[in-house]
């Protein structure tokens, strides 16, 4: 499909257009050249006839106008057959008085205007051209000439008229095929046009196809050849991609050496504090390990940051799942924790593992702590690349101000529970660096549902 906004239509539409024009613009001007010749083929047969009429014309001993010979066409001779002569004699006063008549006019007589008759009397020698009506009112065309006889004081005026419409006929159906024509040369012309573009095109298609598949993971470089106008672009694009993952690389690199350089001098602190029943080794203790949580959950955001900005990164989330699944029920077999797991199939995180497992093991774990014995996990797609994990357990559940609260960092809504109050904040965090979203709210199950929606590979 060629949709309004891309380059292939603005091609298409832009040598369609231009094609469609110019056909039609030159059947009209083919039409017009044939009225032309048609029209001037009955100029030239009345104009014969005219001259006929005019050599023919003497005067009799009478002083009276004969014709030597009359037109020998028999559609002279038939009543009102559409083609007709008449010869008119012009007095001192410009008057005219009809003199002979075709068959085919009977009783009639054809009128001319005053205009043609003193144009010819001006200048007789000049053929006159006009448009009249006949007997029947039928559109004639007129041909008028007139001439100056020997022993004659007066001008004589011939006229020979012709029906128009087959003429008109002619050229309408000449027009008619002549424009049905160039309509379907310019139908095959938009053919070829959209065939040439969509094989142009291709390779771009193409190279836009590479770009998608290295965004979902699928590929690390836009492969294959390109025409020598869009291979730089190529080449370019897959610098910038192994620029890109080194860079990540770095980064990971650096926050693998700072967590190392704070978790080293805290762990010395945390030891020897412990070594002391001091009030203040206490207090060092119990600071030192707070200070290692922080630097573990900021380095782990930073971490995801980066992942989340990473090209090609993909995760499958039912194996994942499943092996969290699993683990989390070995480590509560003793409560009985039974985990229901309802994963669509060939759903993809678009994003780390690590942080995928990190997202999913904290929610299930927090729900196994709460849970009566049931924990259900489903994990669907919601939208063309945007996938949706539901957690939900029997627990006690959270009212409305508790969803609300427990997202904030360091928040613990029981003291006597185990943990830091740290879990549902990196999930956040880690949701928020994907441009992904929590949510908290009360289960079917009567317990806590969490609602985690995440980007997903597209389909």
């Amino acid at each position: 499909m060629i949709g309004r906004g891309s380059l292939a239509f603005r091609l298409f539409a832009g040598a369609a257009t231009v094609a469609v024009l110019l056909l039609l613009v030159g059947a009209l001007a083919l039409t017009t050249l044939y009225r032309q010749s048609v029209l001037g083929t009955l100029d030239d047969r009345l104009t014969g006839t005219v001259s006929a009429l005019l050599a023919a014309a003497d005067t009799d001993e009478s002083g009276q106008i004969e014709l030597a010979r009359r037109p020998s066409d028999p559609a002279f001779g038939r009543v009102f057959s559409g083609r007709y002569w008449q010869i008119l004699d012009i007095d001192d006063t410009g008057d005219d008085d009809v003199l002979l008549v075709s068959r085919s006019l009977w009783d009639e007589t054809l009128y001319l205007p005053q205009s043609v008759i003193d144009a010819v009397i001006a200048d007789p020698a000049t053929i006159q051209i006009v448009s009249g009506k006949g007997p029947e009112s039928e559109p004639l065309r007129f041909v008028v000439q007139g001439v100056l006889l020997p022993g004659r004081e007066h001008l004589i005026i011939a006229v020979a008229g012709e029906d128009r419409r087959p003429a008109d006929a002619d050229v309408l159906n000449f027009g008619i095929t002549s424009g049905s024509m160039f309509l379907l040369f310019a139908a095959v012309i938009a053919a070829g046009v959209y065939f040439q573009v969509r094989v142009g095109l291709a390779p771009v298609l193409r190279m836009r196809d590479g770009v998608v598949d290295i965004r979902e993971g699928r590929v690390e470089h836009v492969e294959g050849e390109f025409p020598t106008e869009l291979q730089p672009l190529a080449d370019e694009l897959n610098a910038m991609l192994n620029h890109s993952r080194e860079l990540v690389e770095r980064s990971r690199t650096h926050v693998g050496n700072l967590a190392h350089a704070l978790k080293t001098p805290l762990a010395v602190l945390s030891n020897e504090a412990r070594e002391n029943d001091s009030t203040l080794a206490t207090l060092v203790s119990r600071q030192s390990d707070i200070m290692a949580k922080q630097v573990d959950h900021h380095l782990r955001r930073a971490r995801a940051a980066a992942h989340a900005k990473a090209v090609g990164a993909r995760t499958e989330v039912a194996p994942l799942v499943g092996d969290l699944a699993r683990t989390l029920t070995r480590i509560n077999q003793r409560r009985g924790i039974h985990i229901e797991t309802e994963t669509e199939a060939g759903l993809f995180f678009r994003g780390e593992r690590q942080d995928l497992e990190e997202m999913i093991g904290n929610l299930m774990d927090n729900a196994c702590k709460w849970s009566g014995g049931e924990v259900r996990v489903t994990a669907r797609a919601s939208a063309e690349k945007s996938l949706t994990i539901l957690i939900e357990d029997d627990g006690p559940g959270l009212d409305e101000d508790g969803c609300t609260k427990a997202l904030g960092r360091g928040v613990r809504l029981d003291e006597q529970a185990p943990g830091t109050g740290l879990g549902l904040a990196i999930v956040a965090d880690l949701a928020k660096a994907y441009e992904g979203n929590i949510e908290l709210s009360r289960s079917d199950m009567a317990g806590l549902l969490v609602t985690l929606t995440l980007p997903a590979v597209s389909r």
